[in-house]
């Protein structure tokens, strides 16, 4: 009879391991997953960091380049005066096309 209880809880634990092995898998699997989607984030944000880093750089250039275009120019532009827009001479205006990348 105590060797029939043994036995019981001897399978018992075996199924409880099992199951845990189990677990341990399917939690391999996931940690795999998020680590491939954390490098893949972090490339992104890297990226991002770039692009913004060059989009300041030709901000400032941009800048420059009407504040030293404007100090040169013999005409000056009142504050209150509408800035100039280049157009098509051709058709109406047409809204700017807006490039979604997804993400």
């Amino acid at each position: 009879e105590k060797n029939l209880i043994l036995e019981e809880k001897i399978q018992v634990l075996q199924q409880q391991n099992e199951d845990l092995r189990v677990r341990i898998d399917q939690n391999t699997v996931v940690t795999r997953q998020l680590s491939e989607e954390n490098a893949n984030l972090q490339e992104y944000v890297e990226k991002e960091t770039e692009e913004k880093k060059r989009l300041s750089r030709t901000n400032e250039e941009l800048l420059w380049k009407l504040q030293t275009g404007e100090a040169m120019s013999p005409v000056k532009l009142s504050p209150t005066s509408p800035t100039p827009i280049y157009r098509c001479s051709s058709g109406p205006p047409t809204p700017a096309k807006v490039s979604t990348v997804p993400r």
